[in-house]
């Protein structure tokens, strides 16, 4: 596909993607569904990249999804523009490659709502989190009533909802919506440095790590220890074997493909 609004690069098994809208603060539109979802497709295909790190250019991660995009939709469109977004999200979630937000600046909105879809969140100092969609007298459309509760509980995820309120990058750390804050001129060499750990590690576990977890949010606790048990016993000899002899014999494992 022929991109206008992500660029990417890959860099030692990193694939760096940076939402382009800057004069617009990177407000999701239709056009960023079709290529975030042509994008999900093409990068789950390549051996080449084992972590993503998704970003925004400017001073936006995202600001928000295209209001003037949304004003005119009916109520139809608007339950459709809705369900893509979600379907977007959800392919990014459940893509079997771990992906970080590098949230640079404004998270706002279907912004914070991409940022909860990603499996790591990495803020710079400047970043403002939020879920404003009440102040336009609407609702998150992109999963974020369902995301937020899930993760930083229900009683703060409906006070940023009821409210409004735009928050730090301090104020997101503390209650867990974001694993790390540094500054601005960090935040891209942190977030590699992060994305070629995880990429050195065993393929298949840090596949199976993301899959598992995952998928234990959906299931009670005795069927996620279920499924626990056989991915561990289903990479145990390969990858697994490997991995305990050269840690006994002190040297770097030689993984296979994920």
């Amino acid at each position: 596909m022929d991109y206008q609004i992500l660029k990417i690069g890959v860099t030692e098994s990193v694939a760096t993607v940076t939402i382009s809208r800057p004069q617009a603060l990177n407000a999701l539109n239709s056009q960023f569904l079709q290529e975030m979802h042509a994008l999900i497709g093409e990068i789950a295909g390549r051996d080449d990249v084992k972590v993503v790190i998704i970003t925004g250019e400017g001073k936006a991660f995202v600001a928000g999804a295209d209001i003037a995009e949304m004003a005119s939709k009916t109520q139809d469109e608007a339950r459709e523009f809705s369900k893509r977004g979600q379907d977007t999200l959800r392919g990014l979630e459940l893509l079997d490659k771990p992906v970080i937000a590098a949230i640079n600046g404004f998270a706002l909105g279907g912004g914070c709502e991409l940022a909860l879809a990603c499996d790591i969140r990495i803020a710079s100092t400047k970043a403002k989190f939020g879920q404003p969609e009440v102040n336009l007298g609407i609702i998150p459309g992109y999963a974020g009533t369902q995301r937020l509760p899930r993760l930083i509980g229900l009683g703060d995820a409906l006070y940023l909802m009821l409210t409004g309120e735009m928050i730090g990058a301090g104020e997101a750390l503390r209650l867990g919506l974001v694993q790390k804050v540094v500054e601005p001129d960090q935040l891209m060499p942190a977030a590699v440095e992060m994305a070629k750990t995880i990429a050195s590690k065993g393929p298949k576990a840090v596949k199976a790590v993301k899959l598992v977890a995952r998928s234990g949010l959906s299931e009670d606790f005795d069927a996620g220890c279920a499924l626990e048990s056989e991915t561990f016993s289903a990479i145990f000899e390969g990858e697994g074997t490997e991995g305990m002899r050269a840690f006994l014999e002190k040297r770097p494992p030689k993984w296979g493909k994920g």
